[in-house]
């Protein structure tokens, strides 16, 4: 997850005295690069995740500095550094209440701090981790695709990750990521990843094939939640112009089952476009975690069609909806009763509608392998087979 606010924090506490006032909730922000600012016209410029440091020389006022930590939120800056003494004696309340409440992360350094020192110091940092981070996210995309070469990608990984514990891993897309430039597409990842609270050195960022992987290592699936639903409720809260989707895989052990989670996190990610769900657990699809495990969609339309032509052809020659009916009388164990309530159609049409099915069927739907196989068939028809939908 790159250089974070922790990880300076730990770095620069006793060497530059920097201290965190306020945004503790965005101490896992990582920081793409640090870029001082003494007036708001560079901040057209960022891109998201850069860490502001200022000497205050344009921001004295309250108001001056407001309006910059509230630019900085805006643009999804990773947080910032004030060097206090000179022009900046004390943070005003207000400002650190806007930080609390944005978790935006606002830390101090003396003024007898050299800032540039400071500056290259961090910046070696932010660089170092950088390679690092791609050459992790290179290997985790070596274990998707290439699970038998263990070897390979273990040794990029082993200083990082527990390779032995769990994984988990969460897909997230809008549907048009490969659509839009590099820029564009890294200006949105930057955002994500700042609301990707709570994870750190136990997870990994990148993108891949279309969508962004969210790796999660040797954390409960407790844990696991506590991340991924609040970062998907924040994603819909900050991106309301985009259909965000998000597909969480079930927890599997041992990096060489990798590829096994990213398939998983896959079909869930597939029934979310299907229910026009934002997010699909894996575990929570029942039956579905077989059907849309199945890279074969031909297969699946050619089963389902074929098991359901009769009433499929009758509903079109006469305006019926006998495929509805009889998926509502499956899934309501054969209850008539039950039907015509969902329905909201009188009992006696029901038990004349399900005469007529059977009648097409050739079948009188009593055993369960019959009631089974139609009820399957039935779920596919519901299933997205969009091809050009991942």
């Amino acid at each position: 997850m790159g250089f974070t606010i922790e990880d300076m924090r730990t770095i620069s506490e006793d060497r530059y005295k920097m201290k965190l006032i306020a945004g503790e909730g965005g101490w896992s922000n990582s920081i793409s690069w640090l870029m001082m600012i003494e007036d708001l016209t560079i901040i057209q410029n960022f891109k998201g995740k850069e860490l502001a440091v200022t000497t205050g020389l344009g921001f004295r006022t309250t108001a001056s500095l407001k309006k910059l930590v509230q630019e900085l939120s805006a643009t999804g800056a990773s947080g910032l550094i004030v060097n206090t003494g000179k022009y900046i004696e004390e943070i005003p309340p207000s400002v650190i209440r806007f930080c609390d409440e944005n978790d935006l992360p606002l830390l101090t350094v003396p003024w007898e701090i050299y800032l540039a020192d400071m500056i290259k110091d961090l910046s070696v940092q932010v660089f170092l981790q950088s390679i690092a981070d791609e050459q992790i996210s290179n290997a985790f995309i070596h274990a998707i695709e290439s699970p038998q070469l263990a070897d390979q990608y273990s040794r990029d990984l082993r200083a990082y990750f527990d390779l032995d514990g769990t994984f988990q891993i969460a897909l997230v897309t809008s549907g048009d990521l490969d659509r839009m430039d590099t820029v564009e597409r890294k200006r949105i990842s930057y955002r994500m990843q700042l609301l990707l609270t709570n994870l750190t050195h136990n997870g990994h960022f990148f993108y891949y094939d279309s969508c962004f992987v969210v790796i999660m290592n040797a954390i409960t699936e407790k844990q696991g939640e506590k991340i991924l639903e609040p970062f998907a409720k924040r994603l819909k809260a900050r991106m309301p112009q985009r259909k965000i989707r998000v597909g969480i895989s079930s927890q599997v052990n041992g990096i060489s089952n990798l590829h096994v989670a990213y398939k998983r996190a896959l079909a869930a990610l597939r029934m979310a476009y299907a229910g026009d769900e934002t997010v699909m657990y894996f575990d929570r699809m029942g039956m579905y975690r077989l059907l849309y495990s199945v890279e074969d969609k031909a297969l699946l339309k050619e089963l389902s069609g074929d098991i359901l032509k009769p009433l499929t052809e009758y509903d079109e020659q006469h305006h019926a909806d006998y495929v509805e009916t009889l998926e509502c009388y499956l899934n309501n164990g054969g209850s008539v009763k039950a039907v015509a309530e969902e329905m909201f159609i009188h009992r006696n049409t029901i038990l004349y509608r399900m005469a007529n099915i059977k009648n097409l069927l050739n079948c009188s739907l009593e055993s369960a392998e019959d009631r089974m196989r139609f009820k399957v068939a039935c779920m596919i028809r519901k299933m997205n087979m969009d091809d050009t939908v991942l």
